[in-house]
């Protein structure tokens, strides 16, 4: 989900767990908010290791991460809980100004009304996309560890 911390956690775990890793939104947004061509194969290069710490949020590589993961680590945090931190985010970088990879900095916040696929609207319209689907994932995948977290000190 969009805004649940799925970077946050993934950085201090890398750091923790002295593992390598590779923010999976670095890979995906080329200049300009364009998907980069070599996405796909960037990621699997980067999975190709024995040990890394990745997001798993882009479809067009959930497969190659599943097969290869031992265990998923599922933010599943309430709506309100997400979108406040999706909010916070979002403003905190466009206010700032902070560039986030390959030059892009988030638009401006009155896209929010403009732009059906403004970030805000977006993490809205898709919070729940994952959520039928992960607990299906322990029977297809037996060697995969799932761990839900619905709260923030559990995790």
């Amino acid at each position: 989900t969009t805004g649940s911390g799925k970077t946050t956690l993934a950085k201090r775990l890398s750091h923790q767990l002295d593992l390598p890793y590779v923010e999976i939104d670095s890979l995906y947004h080329g200049p300009g908010w364009e998907p980069r061509p070599t996405f796909v194969h960037e990621v699997e290069e980067f999975i190709a290791a024995d040990s890394w710490v990745i997001e798993w949020q882009y479809r067009a590589v959930r497969g190659q991460i599943l097969a290869r993961a031992d265990t998923l680590l599922w933010l599943d945090l309430p709506t309100p809980v997400s979108m406040r931190q999706l909010t916070r985010r979002t403003v905190r970088r466009r206010v700032g100004r902070v560039e986030l990879w390959n030059g892009n900095i988030e638009p401006p916040l009155r896209t929010i009304f403009t732009d059906p696929d403004h970030i805000l609207r977006w993490g809205f319209r898709t919070r729940n996309k994952l959520r039928d689907s992960i607990p299906t994932l322990g029977p297809q995948l037996p060697h995969l560890h799932i761990v839900r977290f619905t709260r923030h000190r559990d995790v």
